[in-house]
């Protein structure tokens, strides 16, 4: 039985797609523009590739159709359905930030940087990762753009999650599709809990809160209204920019304050816990009696502040 949702039609060309990422809804998404140059944006991980393929069919379009697949970054959850998609969407090119660009193309190290994080889960978590012929991909660097018909994108650099991200600006939408660089919004439909908020992704290893707080403010200076969140769905402008660069300084902030050579993780992932009840109340939210649901991110964001420290 499939666990494709329908897709969500959001407004003129643009569609959702639920990538119901390790079997949960509202956690990670696709994009889809239905421009004459239809453009793809993510593809998840190729455990949600299936899902992919069926959604744009209900939307009406097949692999074959599209023009351009667009991968903010290169981490599984975004990226690592990559090649499945190209191995069927011979007419599309992918594109990506320059320093995603070989590991799309050659994913070895891809490979083992994420096995050293998620170990021998990683199959089960992400699947496998097929490599992009070289002559499918296409860089576009900071500031650069590509026209898919009615609308131009516009790429910028936008580290802070990862320095192999970038984010796009579409005009027409009136938004940037940020994938992890303005936070992941956490959604009802996922938590179950009755609010919804943004918080940053701080996975290993590029967190950096001096590169959010930079990439925050790069945002705010475009003219723009809505962020498109991989991690889910749509937030205002304001709310994104301004709740993850906060969040990002002031987690920080917290391992800095606890990290020590040889502390152990758990420590991390309780401080961590702790630190997001607290914020929550600070912003009139009560979390639900059991925040395990939380902990697809707590763990990893837990190795990720850790790397941060270690580095300092």
């Amino acid at each position: 039985m499939s666990l494709a949702k329908d897709p969500v039609h959001i407004e003129g060309k643009l569609w959702q797609i639920d990538l119901m990422e390790q079997g949960l809804p509202c956690r990670s998404a696709a994009y889809f523009l239905a421009t004459e140059k239809p453009t793809l944006i993510e593809t998840g991980s190729s455990l949600s590739h299936e899902i992919l393929v069926e959604s744009l069919s209900k939307i009406g379009y097949s692999p074959e159709d599209l023009a351009y697949v667009i991968v903010t970054h290169v981490h599984l959850d975004h990226a690592g359905g990559a090649g499945h998609m190209m191995a069927k969407a011979k007419n599309a090119k992918l594109v990506v930030q320059r320093r995603g660009a070989r590991h799309m193309i050659d994913p070895s190290r891809l490979w083992g940087g994420a096995k050293a994080v998620y170990g021998d889960k990683l199959p089960e978590l992400f699947g496998e990762i097929m490599p992009v012929p070289e002559e499918q991909v296409l860089i576009r660097n900071h500031g650069e753009t590509l026209d898919i018909g009615d609308r131009t994108l516009t790429f910028y650099d936008t580290p802070g999650h990862a320095k192999h991200h970038f984010s796009i600006h579409d005009p027409v939408s009136d938004a940037v599709f940020a994938g992890d660089a303005a936070g992941i919004r956490y959604r009802t439909c996922f938590t179950g809990w009755d609010f919804e908020w943004v918080m940053p992704s701080t996975s290993p290893v590029d967190f950096d809160p001096v590169a959010v707080h930079e990439t925050a403010q790069l945002l705010e200076s475009l003219p723009f209204q809505w962020i498109y969140h991989t991690h889910f769905g749509r937030s205002p402008k304001a709310e994104a920019l301004r709740e993850t660069d906060r969040c990002a300084q002031e987690m920080g902030q917290l391992i800095t304050s606890i990290y020590r050579p040889g502390i152990e993780i758990e420590e991390v992932e309780t401080a961590l816990r702790s630190w997001i009840v607290q914020d929550l109340a600070k912003r009139g939210f009560q979390a639900g009696s059991d925040i395990r649901v939380l902990d697809i991110d707590v763990v990893i964001d837990s190795m990720g502040l850790m790397h941060y420290a270690s580095t300092l």
